[in-house]
């Protein structure tokens, strides 16, 4: 039996649709259905019922996901306990986080932790939330991190981990400075043109906070730019571009130097919850002490 097999089985009982589990998984569709048909082979019984739409699992299925999440965790764990035994290190503390929340939270906060625990080794994966969270699931991380928000549903069940909240910042609309009092990009102002924006893909977590912000009314921006990454958001701001939401980390230097200022009140403007998930039980002792300190 092949680990990615059960990686695979583990995905598409997330999102009970195999186009959508090939893609999370990063292959075609039909080499996907090709590694789930030779898990049931394996198994010797259907996983999947096929003729409903969605997907559903079948019973054998229902009674097996479990054992798949369990089988995942486990092989992964032993695997990287195995390998830095051969290298005789401590383990890596694997992070799965957004990008922005890497760059400026996650590397600061580590070289912190590094002066107070011995011996400590991090990973990072940086990418987007649709994969951080499958990394963590499925066992490839020991820690996710990312940003919640009231009005936004979880983007996965967070229920099978502990939770910690470890910080809040605003999400809040910039520009460059002088592009925007030259061109009176103001969200708070009742008269003017067309502000350009640089917006989010919609399906982004950060697209849809911003469509909870906005809501119904109809502010005076023309849609110019569309990115999933805040990062490079941030830089199309930053020349002068147009208007986009960034977490206020992200930007705060930038507004302090005079190079971009905020362009709405507060009612343009939201909090975001800087939350770090983890499996306590499965961490080892460093983990165990990083968990304890963020």
């Amino acid at each position: 039996m092949d680990l990615n097999w059960l990686q695979d089985f583990v995905c598409l009982g997330r999102v009970l649709n195999f186009t959508r589990a090939a893609e999370e998984r990063n292959i075609t569709q039909p080499a996907f259905s090709r590694r789930i048909k030779s898990l049931e082979i394996w198994l010797g019984t259907p996983l999947v019922k096929r003729s409903t739409y969605p997907v559903q699992l079948s019973d054998a299925g229902v009674q097996f996901l479990p054992v798949a999440r369990e089988m995942v965790t486990t092989l992964t764990d032993i695997r990287q306990t195995i390998r830095a035994a051969e290298r005789g290190t401590t383990a890596f503390q694997r992070f799965a986080v957004l990008h922005t929340i890497s760059v400026h939270y996650l590397s600061g906060r580590i070289a912190e932790l590094e002066n107070d625990i011995p011996g400590l080794r991090v990973r990072v994966y940086s990418d987007n939330l649709r994969t951080c969270c499958q990394f963590l699931q499925e066992g490839n991380c020991d820690f996710l991190l990312y940003y919640r928000h009231k009005d936004v549903m979880p983007v996965f069940d967070e229920r099978q981990f502990e939770r910690k909240d470890i910080g809040v910042e605003r999400f809040i609309p910039v520009a460059e400075t002088q592009a925007a009092l030259a061109g009176g990009w103001n969200l708070s102002a009742q008269t003017g043109g067309d502000i350009p924006y640089l917006s989010y893909d919609p399906a982004s977590f950060l697209g849809t906070v911003v469509d909870q912000i906005i809501g119904t009314r109809k502010p005076r921006l023309a849609l110019c730019y569309m990115d999933a990454l805040a990062e490079a958001l941030k830089r199309r701001a930053l020349a002068g571009s147009g208007v986009a939401w960034l977490p206020e980390r992200a930007v705060s230097d930038e507004i302090a130097r005079g190079l971009l200022m905020a362009v709405g009140g507060a009612e343009w403007q939201t909090t975001l919850t800087l939350s770090l998930f983890c499996s306590v039980d499965r961490l080892d002792r460093v983990g165990k002490q990083v968990w304890t300190a963020l």
